[in-house]
């Protein structure tokens, strides 16, 4: 089914007619005259069909993987191609000329054994001609012509012009390519520089990440671009808490507009030119709970093409592609995520717009980046499915921009270090302060008060009066001095003290309460309270505040912690309704909980009316054994 090679002059095949040289000539010279890369590929493709008389033509674009990354057809309607849905990536026919690079012409492919037929709504096709496209001697891709005009069949003159127009197109493609590589490298360059006086200028991480990423997938010709960073005691990602994949919009719902792109293939599934689908492997589904294991990465920033389908997720370092980049320390590609055995359906979300799903993304790189002490995150970069991978440059060109969001992140390290040392200095500065100045002169004003009482001891009123502001300054030294402890106390990094620690609970349970409770904590509770009655204490404020929740109806709720030589005292007064005593609410678990936690450690626990209204929760436990 397949002719003669034509003959050759100089390792060339030569077109028989001059006025095919003629145009074979004004093709080629065209080319020459094209540097922006699509413009050179769509020429190819167009003068391959003119000067052969082909009714179809394309050019596919072959990967490291040996199949289609690219495919760009010619002579066919929009309608037609939407009905017949994804392109194909490389197998029956067009795998023929991938696996073997050398020209093919067949009067009727669906005899040649390699034909599986057509999919749905596909054109029919009899006569077929196809030649690889080489740059540098390495194979770039494939022209495919079909169906000739007239109804005739491709001969030995069409193949020596296509074989010429492929030689010609291959220097072309390379010339377009350096010229494309030198305007990326100016635009590298543009963009570190802005990224690098954003650096300079002290902007905040976070906005500097946001400009890596936004540039980064300029740069690199991405549709999408996402910084993960270790989950962990990070702050949230924007817009709110860590979310897993099952968190994110579903179909239907709004989310990012994108650009119309061609449809995806379902995941797992890989078209075929000439007989329908040929099933792949699919990304293995995490079991439930395992993407929140330990070891996770979250989507700290997110750019471009379905930003806020993937923001906020998290993810496992083993089990996605970019927790691999960030495990392994080394960058990590592959033409199809949604095929691909180390993806995680994170990698692939698809997305929906007001018209329904969108396309997925399919070609995905992923960089390590490092974020400190020994911590790996990673930047990545995807592409919607259908897209041409991405090359070795292109890693090389991500990974400069990881090495810039690694600067960001070290400096806002160390600018955060540099700005708590400051605090610290100014705590330090303000508890001498109070301690040396406040503090000694409401001692020596108290002390004069009361040498001043027996000069007025025959007057009982005054001084009584007397007593009671020296009460006053007793009780303003000790606020004082707890204020010092709060300003000396220093937390351990990963292990934060009692006192924030009674912070944060009183601000979970405002969101209960609807107000916030005040907090008076006394005493070096921070150095003086065991770990094990930290937790104790905390349950059992957090048991309170939420039982006041439940049933106090409190406009106000005090919260008093009291740590002495001998004792640590929790009190939670509020000004609710009460508890009655012989109503049920006495014997719930959670109040028999609270004096349980009491009991074990030697302490007391009460229950008692507020001598203003309400209710007062006591508990108390020795701090010596």
């Amino acid at each position: 089914m397949t002719e003669a090679a034509p003959s050759t002059v100089a390792g060339w095949p030569q077109p028989s007619t001059p006025d095919r040289m003629t145009s074979l000539l004004d093709a080629v010279m065209g080319l020459g005259r094209g540097l922006e890369l699509p413009e050179v590929l769509h020429g190819i493709v167009r003068a391959a069909v003119t000067l052969t008389g082909a009714r179809y033509g394309a050019l596919g674009i072959i990967d490291d993987g040996r199949s289609l990354s690219e495919f760009l057809p010619v002579g066919m309607d929009e309608e037609t191609a939407a009905r017949i849905g994804t392109y194909p990536c490389g197998r029956g026919i067009l795998g023929e000329l991938i696996q073997h690079p050398e020209p093919l012409r067949l009067t009727d492919l669906s005899q040649h054994p390699r034909s599986y037929g057509f999919p749905a709504h596909h054109p029919p096709m009899r006569t077929f001609l196809g030649v690889p496209v080489r740059v540098r001697d390495k194979i770039f891709g494939n022209l495919y012509l079909t169906e000739k005009q007239g109804g005739g069949d491709f001969d030995a003159d069409d193949e020596a012009v296509l074989t010429t127009l492929s030689i010609a197109a291959g220097v072309a493609i390379d010339n377009a390519r350096m010229y494309d590589e030198s305007r990326r490298r100016e635009r590298r360059l543009e963009a570190l520089g802005d990224i690098t006086r954003s650096l300079l200028s002290g902007t905040g991480a976070s906005e500097v990440l946001h400009l890596i990423a936004e540039r980064a997938m300029a740069v690199a010709g991405a549709d999408s671009a996402a910084v993960l960073l270790p989950s962990g005691d990070e702050e949230p990602a924007r817009g709110g808490a860590a979310r897993t994949p099952a968190d994110a919009p579903a179909a239907g719902e709004a989310a990012d507009g994108a650009a119309p792109a061609p449809p995806a293939a379902p995941a797992g599934v890989c078209p075929v030119a000439h007989g329908g689908p040929a099933p792949q492997a699919a990304p293995a589904q995490p079991e439930p709970g395992g993407h929140l294991a330990a070891g996770s990465l979250t989507v700290d920033v997110a750019e471009g093409y379905g930003a806020s389908r993937i923001l906020g997720l998290t993810v496992p370092k083993r089990g996605s592609l970019a927790g691999l980049a960030a495990v392994t320390g080394s960058p990590v590609s592959t033409s199809d995520i949604r095929t691909d055995p180390r993806a995680h359906p994170f990698d692939a979300i698809p997305v929906t717009g007001t018209d329904g799903p969108g396309p997925a993304i399919g070609p995905v790189v992923a960089v390590p980046l490092q974020v400190g002490s020994g911590r790996q995150g990673a930047l990545r970069l995807g592409r919607i499915a259908g897209r041409a991978s991405f090359d070795d440059s292109d890693v090389e060109l991500v990974s400069g921009f990881a090495d810039q969001a690694a600067i960001a992140l070290e400096l806002a390290r160390r600018r955060a270090e540099s700005e708590e040392l400051v605090v610290l200095h100014d705590r330090d500065r303000i508890a001498r302060d109070l301690h040396d100045l406040a503090i000694q002169r409401l001692f020596a004003t108290g002390m004069t008060l009361q040498s001043t009482t027996r000069a007025i001891a025959d007057r009982p009123a005054a001084a009584e009066r007397v007593s009671r502001a020296v009460d006053d300054l007793d009780t303003t030294i000790r606020i004082i001095r707890s204020t010092i402890f709060d300003l000396r106390a220093a937390d351990e990094p990963g292990h934060p003290g009692l006192r924030r620690r009674l912070a944060e609970t009183t601000q979970t349970a405002a969101h209960a309460l609807g107000f916030r409770p005040s907090l008076r904590i006394d005493g070096p509770v921070d150095t003086t309270v065991p770990d094990d009655l930290a937790e104790q204490l905390l349950a059992v404020a957090a048991e309170a505040l939420s039982n006041a929740a439940r049933h106090a109806a409190a406009t106000r709720i005090d919260v008093t912690v009291t740590a002495t030589d001998d004792a640590l005292t929790l009190t939670v007064t509020d000004d609710g309704k009460g508890i009655d005593p012989a109503g049920p609410a006495r014997h719930t678990g959670g109040l028999a909980n609270m004096r349980h936690r009491a009991e074990s450690h030697r302490g007391t626990f009460t229950l008692t009316d507020s001598p203003s209204g309400g209710t007062r929760v006591r508990w108390r436990v020795p701090l010596r054994a």
